[in-house]
């Protein structure tokens, strides 16, 4: 079984926001992202590999495979074409959580977005909160 390379790590998440980000919009919405998301989680910002700030975590095992591993409740990452959101469940019952949140993309585990003002900041309280319950009844 192959190793996970996205691992919590001790970088700090303000110094990477600093290196990382390549404009100052971008870098702007990642510190209101940074303060929002810590704010609703309760959970300090940590890197998780070189590139994913992550609030809390949980530990999962693959229904498909022996993988398992921890893994940020929510998150984000600012890279240079979009912001990517790890907030979404991808669950068809949560679809509906999406309709109010404004202009995004969608990706297979993550949400995209250009501009934090492009979306509305308390639907993806919403969605995050939901994402967080999801996730701490299926894993504990």
């Amino acid at each position: 079984m192959a190793e996970i390379k996205t691992k919590k790590t001790d970088a700090s998440v303000v110094e990477f926001i600093d290196a990382f980000v390549d404009t100052e919009q971008k870098k702007k919405d990642s510190m209101e992202l940074l303060k929002l998301m810590q704010d609703f989680t309760g959970f300090e910002p940590k890197m998780w590999g070189s590139t994913m700030i992550g609030f809390g975590s949980y530990h999962y095992k693959s229904d498909r495979s022996a993988q398992q591993g921890d893994w940020p409740l929510v998150g984000f990452s600012p890279r240079k074409a979009a912001i990517s959101l790890y907030v979404y469940t991808g669950s068809d019952d949560h679809a509906h959580l999406l309709e109010n949140l404004g202009k995004f993309k969608m990706g297979k585990a993550c949400l995209y977005i250009k501009r934090l003002s492009d979306i509305n900041q308390d639907q993806l309280k919403v969605i995050m909160g939901e994402t967080i319950k999801f996730l701490k009844e299926k894993w504990g």
